[in-house]
C-alpha cells in the first residue's frame, strides 16, 4: 500500500507532529514483533502550531524548534539525521479520486486527474504535492486512485525547519496514512482505521490491504458513536461483509462507542485492536499507543 509514496528505503525513526505535541520514536525487532527502542514526547507551546490544510501551520518557529530539540533529546535521538514525519491530521488530505472515463493520452490523463484533484481537495493541483496509487476499479469499471495531498507552502514550512535543524525529512505523510501502516502489517481481512482528532475523525477502510473507502467526519465526541455507526452501515450495504478488525487511535472517541456502533451495525461484537494486536510492544515507554501510533507506524515501514 505504501510503496507508491516514496523509495523503499525508510529510516527506522519516525517523528509525529500534532498541534498539542511532538513525539519521536525509533524501533527494533522484526515484522510482527516490534519494540520501542527509544522514544520521547513533548507538549508544544500553546499557539505555536496549528493543523491546517489551507493556511500556515507553524506560527512560532522558535517555540516549535525548541520543542523539537527537547523531544529528540528526551528520546536520545539528537544524532538521528534521517526521519519520516507524520503531519497533523488537518494539515493534509486523503481521498479516492475517480476518473469518469479513460483519457486518450498521457497529457489528457494528467489534465483530467489534476482537475478532479482540484475538485476533491479544493485547491489548484499546481499548489499541491500529491502522491497517488491506482487501486481496483469501482463497480462501474471506472479507474480509481488513492491520493494524498499536502499544500506545497505547508510542506515547505516543515521541510525548511528540518533543513535548518540539520535533519532530513525524506518521507512526510498525513497522520491517517501513518497509522494505517499497522493494519497493513497486521490485517488480512477487511479492516477499518478510525483516527480521532479534535473536531471529528478520519476513517480509512482497507479491503485486502487496499484502500476502499476514505471519510473525514466533523462531529463532537458525543456525536461520534452515531457517525461511526453510519460509516459501518455504509460499508455493510456497499460490500455486504463484516469487518475483521477495527483500529481506534485518538482519545477523542471512546472505545465503548466504537464497540456499541459495531455491535449494532453487524449484530455481533467486534474487538477493537490495541498495540499488542498489531505487534508493537510498548513496555517501559510510559506513553500511550494513541501518541506513538503515527510516528511508530512510519518507523515500522523500515521492517517491511
Amino acid at each position: 500500500m505504501f510503496e507508491f509514496l516514496t523509495s523503499p528505503n525508510y529510516p527506522n525513526a519516525g517523528l509525529g507532529i500534532e498541534e498539542r505535541s511532538i513525539t519521536a520514536v525509533s524501533l527494533e525487532g522484526g515484522r510482527g514483533s516490534l519494540r520501542i527502542k527509544q522514544c520521547g514526547s513533548g507538549a508544544t507551546p500553546a499557539g505555536s502550531i496549528t493543523g491546517d490544510f489551507f493556511e500556515r501551520n507553524i506560527l512560532d518557529e522558535s517555540a516549535f524548534i525548541r520543542c523539537l530539540e527537547d523531544t529528540l533529546a528526551a528520546a536520545g535521538l539528537l544524532n538521528q539525521k534521517r526521519w519520516s514525519v507524520s503531519l497533523p491530521g488537518s494539515s493534509a488530505r486523503t481521498a479516492i479520486v475517480t476518473l469518469e472515463a479513460e483519457p486518450s493520452s498521457k497529457q489528457e490523463w494528467q489534465e483530467i486527474f489534476d482537475w478532479k484533484a482540484e475538485q476533491t481537495f479544493g485547491i489548484a493541483a499546481s499548489e499541491l504535492r500529491m502522491s497517488r496509487k491506482k487501486i481496483s476499479n469501482d463497480v462501474e469499471g471506472r479507474s480509481r486512485y488513492f491520493t494524498t495531498a499536502i499544500r506545497l507552502a505547508v510542506i515547505d514550512e516543515y521541510e525548511s525547519i528540518f533543513e535548518r535543524f540539520g535533519r532530513r525529512a525524506g518521507l512526510v505523510l498525513p497522520r491517517v496514512i501513518c497509522e494505517a501502516a499497522w493494519l497493513y502489517h497486521a490485517s488480512a481481512g477487511d479492516a477499518l482505521l478510525l483516527s480521532a482528532q479534535p473536531g471529528g475523525f478520519s476513517g480509512l477502510l482497507l479491503r485486502g490491504n487496499e484502500p476502499a473507502v476514505v471519510r473525514s467526519v466533523t462531529c463532537t465526541p458525543a456525536e461520534a458513536g452515531n457517525e461511526i455507526y453510519r460509516l459501518l452501515m455504509f460499508y455493510h450495504d456497499r460490500f455486504g461483509g463484516v469487518l475483521e478488525n477495527i483500529l481506534l487511535i485518538g482519545e477523542e472517541i471512546a472505545r465503548n462507542d466504537v464497540l456499541s456502533a459495531a455491535a449494532e451495525a453487524f449484530g455481533r461484537e467486534i474487538d477493537v485492536m490495541d498495540a499488542a494486536d498489531v505487534g508493537l510492544d510498548l513496555s517501559g515507554t510510559g506513553l500511550a499507543f494513541d501518541v506513538l501510533a503515527a510516528p511508530a507506524g512510519l518507523a515500522s515501514l523500515n521492517f517491511g
